[in-house]
Protein backbone atom coordinates (compact mmCIF):
# COMPACT_ATOMS: atom_id res chain seq x y z
CA UNK A 1 0.00 0.00 0.00
CA UNK A 2 1.20 3.54 -0.73
CA UNK A 3 0.27 4.74 2.76
CA UNK A 4 -0.18 2.77 5.96
CA UNK A 5 -0.01 3.60 9.67
CA UNK A 6 0.03 1.73 12.98
CA UNK A 7 -2.40 2.33 15.87
CA UNK A 8 -1.35 1.44 19.40
CA UNK A 9 -3.49 1.44 22.51
CA UNK A 10 -3.00 -0.57 25.69
CA UNK A 11 -2.89 -4.23 24.66
CA UNK A 12 0.91 -4.34 25.00
CA UNK A 13 3.64 -3.20 27.36
CA UNK A 14 4.33 0.46 26.73
CA UNK A 15 8.03 -0.23 26.27
CA UNK A 16 7.17 -2.76 23.57
CA UNK A 17 5.36 0.07 21.81
CA UNK A 18 8.68 1.85 21.34
CA UNK A 19 10.02 -1.17 19.49
CA UNK A 20 6.84 -1.40 17.39
CA UNK A 21 7.22 2.28 16.44
CA UNK A 22 10.84 1.77 15.41
CA UNK A 23 9.98 -1.38 13.46
CA UNK A 24 7.03 0.29 11.70
CA UNK A 25 9.37 3.08 10.59
CA UNK A 26 11.86 0.55 9.26
CA UNK A 27 9.10 -1.17 7.28
CA UNK A 28 7.96 2.06 5.63
CA UNK A 29 4.91 2.95 7.71
CA UNK A 30 3.86 6.58 7.42
CA UNK A 31 2.75 7.15 11.00
CA UNK A 32 2.23 5.69 14.44
CA UNK A 33 -0.93 6.79 16.26
CA UNK A 34 -1.58 6.48 19.99
CA UNK A 35 -5.10 5.94 21.27
CA UNK A 36 -6.70 7.90 24.08
CA UNK A 37 -10.17 6.64 24.92
CA UNK A 38 -10.91 4.80 28.16
CA UNK A 39 -9.30 5.75 31.46
CA UNK A 40 -6.13 3.94 30.54
CA UNK A 41 -3.08 5.42 28.79
CA UNK A 42 -3.01 9.05 27.84
CA UNK A 43 -1.75 9.77 24.34
CA UNK A 44 0.89 12.43 24.99
CA UNK A 45 3.47 10.43 26.95
CA UNK A 46 3.62 7.56 24.43
CA UNK A 47 3.63 10.02 21.50
CA UNK A 48 6.68 11.76 22.95
CA UNK A 49 8.38 8.41 23.48
CA UNK A 50 7.66 7.24 19.92
CA UNK A 51 8.91 10.54 18.52
CA UNK A 52 12.11 10.30 20.55
CA UNK A 53 13.07 6.85 19.24
CA UNK A 54 12.23 7.47 15.55
CA UNK A 55 13.47 9.87 12.88
CA UNK A 56 10.96 9.90 10.03
CA UNK A 57 7.63 8.40 11.02
CA UNK A 58 4.81 10.78 11.98
CA UNK A 59 3.23 10.55 15.42
CA UNK A 60 -0.49 11.21 15.93
CA UNK A 61 -3.07 11.32 18.72
CA UNK A 62 -5.98 9.05 17.95
CA UNK A 63 -7.88 10.86 19.39
CA UNK A 64 -7.69 13.35 22.25
CA UNK A 65 -10.95 14.81 23.50
CA UNK A 66 -11.60 18.56 23.40
CA UNK A 67 -13.05 18.79 26.93
CA UNK A 68 -10.40 17.92 29.48
CA UNK A 69 -7.43 20.04 28.36
CA UNK A 70 -7.54 23.82 28.57
CA UNK A 71 -7.00 25.34 25.12
CA UNK A 72 -3.72 26.94 26.22
CA UNK A 73 -2.41 23.63 27.55
CA UNK A 74 -3.59 21.81 24.41
CA UNK A 75 -1.72 24.24 22.15
CA UNK A 76 1.46 24.24 24.26
CA UNK A 77 1.41 20.43 24.38
CA UNK A 78 1.46 20.15 20.60
CA UNK A 79 4.03 22.93 20.35
CA UNK A 80 6.23 20.86 22.67
CA UNK A 81 5.72 17.68 20.65
CA UNK A 82 6.60 19.59 17.48
CA UNK A 83 9.77 20.82 19.17
CA UNK A 84 10.67 17.19 19.79
CA UNK A 85 9.74 15.99 16.30
CA UNK A 86 9.44 18.96 13.91
CA UNK A 87 6.80 18.53 11.19
CA UNK A 88 6.08 14.96 12.35
CA UNK A 89 3.19 15.55 14.78
CA UNK A 90 -0.53 15.11 14.03
CA UNK A 91 -3.25 16.38 16.36
CA UNK A 92 -6.19 14.00 16.20
CA UNK A 93 -9.09 15.31 18.27
CA UNK A 94 -12.64 14.11 18.97
CA UNK A 95 -15.77 14.97 20.96
CA UNK A 96 -15.39 12.11 23.48
CA UNK A 97 -18.37 9.98 24.50
CA UNK A 98 -20.84 9.17 27.24
CA UNK A 99 -21.21 7.58 29.70
CA UNK A 100 -17.47 8.05 30.35
CA UNK A 101 -17.50 11.84 29.97
CA UNK A 102 -20.49 12.22 32.25
CA UNK A 103 -18.96 9.84 34.79
CA UNK A 104 -15.96 12.14 35.19
CA UNK A 105 -18.11 15.27 35.42
CA UNK A 106 -18.09 16.52 31.83
CA UNK A 107 -21.36 17.85 30.37
CA UNK A 108 -20.89 17.51 26.62
CA UNK A 109 -23.47 20.09 25.61
CA UNK A 110 -23.33 21.68 22.16
CA UNK A 111 -20.49 19.44 20.96
CA UNK A 112 -20.39 21.03 17.51
CA UNK A 113 -19.94 24.54 18.88
CA UNK A 114 -17.34 23.36 21.38
CA UNK A 115 -15.35 21.57 18.66
CA UNK A 116 -15.50 24.51 16.25
CA UNK A 117 -14.16 26.83 18.95
CA UNK A 118 -11.41 24.40 19.93
CA UNK A 119 -10.10 23.93 16.41
CA UNK A 120 -10.38 27.63 15.57
CA UNK A 121 -8.36 28.79 18.58
CA UNK A 122 -5.90 25.87 18.52
CA UNK A 123 -5.03 26.52 14.90
CA UNK A 124 -4.45 30.23 15.53
CA UNK A 125 -2.23 29.54 18.54
CA UNK A 126 -0.14 27.00 16.63
CA UNK A 127 0.14 29.61 13.89
CA UNK A 128 1.91 31.68 16.59
CA UNK A 129 -0.78 34.35 16.61
CA UNK A 130 -1.79 36.50 19.59
CA UNK A 131 -5.37 35.44 20.23
CA UNK A 132 -8.44 36.92 21.88
CA UNK A 133 -11.60 34.85 21.60
CA UNK A 134 -14.92 35.09 23.40
CA UNK A 135 -17.03 32.02 22.66
CA UNK A 136 -19.50 29.84 24.52
CA UNK A 137 -16.79 27.46 25.71
CA UNK A 138 -13.46 29.19 25.13
CA UNK A 139 -12.67 32.57 26.63
CA UNK A 140 -9.14 33.84 26.10
CA UNK A 141 -7.65 37.32 26.10
CA UNK A 142 -4.44 38.31 24.37
CA UNK A 143 -2.70 34.95 24.70
CA UNK A 144 0.05 33.46 22.59
CA UNK A 145 2.51 30.61 22.83
CA UNK A 146 5.43 31.97 24.80
CA UNK A 147 8.54 30.65 23.08
CA UNK A 148 11.72 32.08 24.61
CA UNK A 149 14.11 29.38 23.43
CA UNK A 150 13.12 27.64 20.22
CA UNK A 151 11.37 28.12 16.90
CA UNK A 152 9.05 31.10 16.63
CA UNK A 153 7.64 30.23 13.21
CA UNK A 154 4.11 28.80 12.73
CA UNK A 155 3.95 25.08 13.40
CA UNK A 156 2.92 22.51 10.81
CA UNK A 157 0.60 20.38 12.97
CA UNK A 158 -2.37 19.00 10.98
CA UNK A 159 -5.60 18.95 12.97
CA UNK A 160 -7.61 15.81 12.24
CA UNK A 161 -11.11 15.37 13.61
CA UNK A 162 -12.38 11.95 14.66
CA UNK A 163 -16.10 12.25 13.96
CA UNK A 164 -18.94 9.77 14.44
CA UNK A 165 -22.23 11.63 14.03
CA UNK A 166 -23.40 13.11 10.72
CA UNK A 167 -23.18 16.75 11.80
CA UNK A 168 -19.71 16.32 13.28
CA UNK A 169 -18.57 14.61 10.07
CA UNK A 170 -19.90 17.54 8.04
CA UNK A 171 -18.11 19.97 10.37
CA UNK A 172 -14.91 17.99 9.82
CA UNK A 173 -15.10 18.62 6.10
CA UNK A 174 -15.59 22.30 6.77
CA UNK A 175 -12.90 23.12 9.35
CA UNK A 176 -10.40 20.27 9.83
CA UNK A 177 -7.34 19.24 7.85
CA UNK A 178 -8.70 15.74 7.70
CA UNK A 179 -10.98 13.11 9.17
CA UNK A 180 -9.92 10.15 11.25
CA UNK A 181 -12.59 7.81 9.95
CA UNK A 182 -14.21 5.38 12.38
CA UNK A 183 -13.24 1.83 13.19
CA UNK A 184 -15.54 -1.11 13.90
CA UNK A 185 -17.58 -0.19 10.84
CA UNK A 186 -18.02 -1.99 7.50
CA UNK A 187 -16.32 -0.53 4.41
CA UNK A 188 -19.63 0.77 3.04
CA UNK A 189 -19.87 3.08 6.07
CA UNK A 190 -17.40 5.29 4.21
CA UNK A 191 -19.86 6.08 1.43
CA UNK A 192 -22.03 8.22 3.70
CA UNK A 193 -19.00 9.66 5.51
CA UNK A 194 -17.52 10.92 2.25
CA UNK A 195 -20.82 12.52 1.26
CA UNK A 196 -20.89 14.43 4.55
CA UNK A 197 -17.24 15.44 4.32
CA UNK A 198 -17.80 16.77 0.82
CA UNK A 199 -20.87 18.70 1.95
CA UNK A 200 -18.85 20.35 4.70
CA UNK A 201 -15.89 21.01 2.42
CA UNK A 202 -18.09 22.90 -0.03
CA UNK A 203 -19.13 25.27 2.76
CA UNK A 204 -15.48 26.27 3.08
CA UNK A 205 -14.85 26.45 -0.67
CA UNK A 206 -12.90 23.22 -0.66
CA UNK A 207 -13.34 19.86 -2.34
CA UNK A 208 -13.23 16.34 -0.94
CA UNK A 209 -9.73 15.62 -2.23
CA UNK A 210 -8.36 18.36 0.03
CA UNK A 211 -9.59 16.42 3.08
CA UNK A 212 -7.20 13.67 4.18
CA UNK A 213 -9.10 10.53 5.26
CA UNK A 214 -6.99 8.11 7.30
CA UNK A 215 -9.12 5.39 8.88
CA UNK A 216 -8.79 3.30 12.00
CA UNK A 217 -9.18 -0.37 11.13
CA UNK A 218 -9.14 -3.08 13.79
CA UNK A 219 -6.63 -5.61 12.53
CA UNK A 220 -5.57 -8.92 14.06
CA UNK A 221 -3.17 -10.99 11.98
CA UNK A 222 -2.09 -14.55 12.67
CA UNK A 223 -0.98 -17.44 10.49
CA UNK A 224 -3.89 -19.31 12.10
CA UNK A 225 -7.23 -17.81 11.08
CA UNK A 226 -9.13 -18.86 14.22
CA UNK A 227 -6.53 -17.40 16.57
CA UNK A 228 -6.79 -14.01 14.87
CA UNK A 229 -10.59 -14.06 15.11
CA UNK A 230 -10.54 -14.92 18.82
CA UNK A 231 -8.13 -12.05 19.53
CA UNK A 232 -10.48 -9.60 17.81
CA UNK A 233 -13.53 -10.87 19.67
CA UNK A 234 -11.87 -9.98 22.97
CA UNK A 235 -11.46 -6.41 21.79
CA UNK A 236 -14.88 -6.04 20.17
CA UNK A 237 -16.88 -7.20 23.16
CA UNK A 238 -15.35 -4.35 25.22
CA UNK A 239 -16.08 -1.70 22.62
CA UNK A 240 -19.64 -2.84 22.02
CA UNK A 241 -20.41 -2.80 25.74
CA UNK A 242 -18.65 0.38 26.79
CA UNK A 243 -18.89 2.73 23.81
CA UNK A 244 -22.50 3.02 22.60
CA UNK A 245 -21.59 5.30 19.69
CA UNK A 246 -19.29 2.60 18.30
CA UNK A 247 -21.97 -0.09 18.68
CA UNK A 248 -24.47 2.14 16.87
CA UNK A 249 -22.06 2.87 14.02
CA UNK A 250 -21.27 -0.85 13.76
CA UNK A 251 -24.94 -1.75 13.30
CA UNK A 252 -24.84 -4.34 16.08
CA UNK A 253 -28.20 -5.51 17.42
CA UNK A 254 -29.26 -4.05 20.76
CA UNK A 255 -29.88 -7.51 22.19
CA UNK A 256 -26.26 -8.56 21.61
CA UNK A 257 -24.98 -5.33 23.16
CA UNK A 258 -27.22 -5.75 26.22
CA UNK A 259 -26.13 -9.34 26.76
CA UNK A 260 -22.47 -8.37 26.61
CA UNK A 261 -23.12 -5.44 28.97
CA UNK A 262 -24.74 -7.81 31.47
CA UNK A 263 -21.43 -9.69 31.76
CA UNK A 264 -18.83 -6.93 31.53
CA UNK A 265 -18.12 -4.58 34.40
CA UNK A 266 -16.32 -1.27 34.12
CA UNK A 267 -13.43 -1.69 33.89
CA UNK A 268 -13.95 -5.14 32.44
CA UNK A 269 -11.83 -7.95 33.86
CA UNK A 270 -10.04 -10.49 31.69
CA UNK A 271 -12.34 -13.18 33.11
CA UNK A 272 -15.44 -11.20 32.10
CA UNK A 273 -14.06 -10.59 28.61
CA UNK A 274 -13.41 -14.32 28.15
CA UNK A 275 -17.00 -15.07 29.24
CA UNK A 276 -18.49 -12.49 26.85
CA UNK A 277 -16.35 -12.82 23.74
CA UNK A 278 -18.33 -15.80 22.38
CA UNK A 279 -21.34 -13.46 22.05
CA UNK A 280 -19.55 -11.57 19.27
CA UNK A 281 -20.60 -13.28 16.02
CA UNK A 282 -17.90 -14.40 13.59
CA UNK A 283 -19.83 -12.66 10.84
CA UNK A 284 -19.47 -9.35 12.68
CA UNK A 285 -15.72 -9.79 13.05
CA UNK A 286 -15.38 -10.37 9.31
CA UNK A 287 -17.70 -7.47 8.45
CA UNK A 288 -16.18 -4.68 10.56
CA UNK A 289 -12.51 -5.66 11.05
CA UNK A 290 -9.54 -6.89 9.05
CA UNK A 291 -8.83 -10.08 10.97
CA UNK A 292 -7.45 -13.42 9.88
CA UNK A 293 -4.41 -14.62 7.99
CA UNK A 294 -2.10 -12.04 6.38
CA UNK A 295 -3.80 -12.52 3.01
CA UNK A 296 -7.27 -12.15 4.52
CA UNK A 297 -6.27 -8.99 6.40
CA UNK A 298 -4.76 -7.37 3.32
CA UNK A 299 -7.85 -8.13 1.26
CA UNK A 300 -10.17 -6.59 3.85
CA UNK A 301 -8.08 -3.45 4.29
CA UNK A 302 -8.15 -3.00 0.50
CA UNK A 303 -11.95 -2.79 0.71
CA UNK A 304 -11.66 0.29 2.93
CA UNK A 305 -9.15 2.02 0.63
CA UNK A 306 -11.44 1.38 -2.34
CA UNK A 307 -14.17 3.18 -0.39
CA UNK A 308 -12.17 6.34 0.17
CA UNK A 309 -9.77 5.66 3.04
CA UNK A 310 -6.53 7.43 2.15
CA UNK A 311 -4.32 5.78 4.79
CA UNK A 312 -5.27 2.69 6.82
CA UNK A 313 -4.40 3.13 10.51
CA UNK A 314 -4.12 -0.48 11.62
CA UNK A 315 -5.32 -1.03 15.17
CA UNK A 316 -3.26 -3.92 16.50
CA UNK A 317 -5.92 -5.77 18.48
CA UNK A 318 -3.26 -7.91 20.12
CA UNK A 319 -1.29 -10.98 19.18
CA UNK A 320 1.69 -10.73 16.86
CA UNK A 321 2.11 -7.00 16.16
CA UNK A 322 5.33 -7.51 14.21
CA UNK A 323 3.56 -9.94 11.88
CA UNK A 324 0.94 -7.24 11.28
CA UNK A 325 3.67 -4.73 10.45
CA UNK A 326 5.36 -7.24 8.13
CA UNK A 327 2.03 -7.99 6.45
CA UNK A 328 1.54 -4.36 5.40
CA UNK A 329 5.10 -3.01 5.40
CA UNK A 330 7.06 -2.20 2.31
Amino acid sequence: MERVALYLQDSHDLRDGLEYARYAEQRGFEAVWQAESRLVRDAIVPMAAYAAVTERVKVGSGVLNNWTRNIGLLASTFLTLDDLAPNRVICGIGAWWDPLAKNVGIDRKKPLTAMRETITVLRRLLNMERVSFEGEFIHVHEIELDVVHGRREPRNVPIMLGATGDLMMELTGEIADGAVLNYCVPPEYNDRALELLEKGAKKAGRNLEEIDRPQLIVCSVDEDHDTAIETTKMLLCQYLAQQPHIAKASGVSESVVQEIQSILGWPATKEQINRAKHLVPDELVHRITASGTPAEARAKVAEYTKRGCTCPILYAAGGNVKLLIDTFGG
